[in-house]
């Protein structure tokens, strides 16, 4: 049976992650993992009677200790109960769904106790890939991506030689303000750009999905996990997201992985990989969905993605800047307190001031995002 724990087990990807789990019946949580979603955390617990749980704050462990005592799970909290779930002696695997950099350091502590890790924590790569991909190759464990591109870049790797890659094509739905110009993008709500025509989301994913900034992120994590160049990787806008991304090889041919936009699919292929187990849901029916079609992205109104390939080409603590600048950004155009294309003024200002560290360590990687968050903090 396999043993896997969970960081982020109440967010969207961990909710799905437990109803594949649920769905499978052979799989065994040993350890979870939550924000402040205390009642859910204890519906969990109850569940799926895992030995090992934590919240980040210890209030909240102490009320989830008298609600759960009946049960044997320990509650654990803050940073260290963290990292306990991540290198839980039991499991074999961690899903890293937890949101923001917060995820970096349990996921070293994990692949360091030796689990192989089913990534959906974008930030870990993005800001500390120069660290984590050589300590897993260092280690032996796997990085298997729950990201629904990175999946699929992976699933059309399956087999294929990875030094023959001429091209990752990274595709995007474009989210719901596809074919907008700036000013229409002044005037966007958080109701609109919690609208997104294909996805059921988190909310922070989906105001990065909207202005395009995930699909920078995306751009910065495939590049680690692929080990490729970043004029190796082109987005490209397809907006019904039935194709969720395509490899161009050496020889002209392209492989591309096709599906619903569920993301019970991704996660399930890293769950059981190199497995793959039925998993109940809409089929595609391409007579009824007729045509494909494609566009070039537009990161003149879209500047995020733009921003994004600056900060990759510049490298070392800059992805970290760009990273914390747009979550800081998210969290207060989510709070009502900017505006939707103050997302960009304020990655562009922070990227401006920005010293760079050319190798950061982990120390620096998170000292580089409290500074960001300073920054803004004392401006908007």
């Amino acid at each position: 049976m396999r043993k896997i724990a969970i960081l982020g087990s109440t967010g969207s990807i961990g909710t799905q992650t437990l109803e594949v789990v649920r769905a499978n019946g052979d799989i065994q949580v040993t350890a979870l993992s939550a924000g402040r979603n205390i009642r859910l955390l204890e519906q969990q617990i109850r569940e799926f009677c895992p030995r090992l749980a934590a919240v980040w704050d210890e209030a909240d462990a102490r009320s989830l200790r008298t609600a759960v005592a009946d049960t044997e799970v320990r509650i654990v909290s803050g940073m260290e109960g963290l990292r306990e779930v991540a290198s839980c002696e039991e499991s074999s695997l961690l899903v890293t769904a937890i949101v923001g950099m917060i995820g970096i350091v349990p996921t070293i502590d994990a692949i360091r106790a030796g689990k192989d890790i089913a990534l959906a924590n974008k930030e870990t790569l993005v800001t500390a890939g120069h660290i984590i991909m050589p300590l897993a190759k260092e280690y032996g464990v796997k990085i298997l991506p729950v990201d629904s591109e990175h999946s699929a870049i992976f699933q059309a790797l399956n087999g294929e030689n990875a030094k023959q890659i001429d091209k990752i094509l990274l595709t995007a739905s474009g989210g719901p303000f596809r074919g907008w110009n700036r000013e229409q993008l002044k005037a966007v709500r958080v109701e609109d750009a919690l609208k997104h025509p294909n996805w059921a989301m988190g909310q922070k994913i989906t105001i990065d999905s909207a202005s395009m900034v995930n699909k920078g992120l995306e751009v910065m994590e495939a590049r680690w996990l692929f080990g490729t160049e970043l004029d190796q990787i082109q987005v490209v806008i397809q907006p019904q997201s039935i194709i969720h991304s395509m490899v161009q090889f050496t020889d002209g041919a392209v492989i591309a992985q096709l599906g619903t936009p569920d993301m019970k699919l991704p996660i399930q292929y890293a769950l059981y990989y190199p497995q793959r187990r039925f998993l109940a849901g809409e089929r595609l029916d391409f007579a009824k969905i007729g045509s494909i079609s494609f566009e070039n992205p537009d990161p003149e109104t879209f500047r995020g993605l733009a921003y994004a390939f600056e900060a990759a080409e510049t490298g070392g603590s800059m992805p970290t800047v760009f990273n914390a600048a747009n979550e800081r950004a998210v969290s207060k155009f989510l709070a009502r307190k900017i505006g939707f294309t103050d997302i960009y003024e304020i990655i562009r200002f922070c990227m401006d001031g920005h010293r760079v560290i050319e190798d950061p360590d982990v120390q620096q990687i998170l000292d580089t995002e409290q500074s960001v968050y300073e920054i803004i903090e004392s401006r908007w």
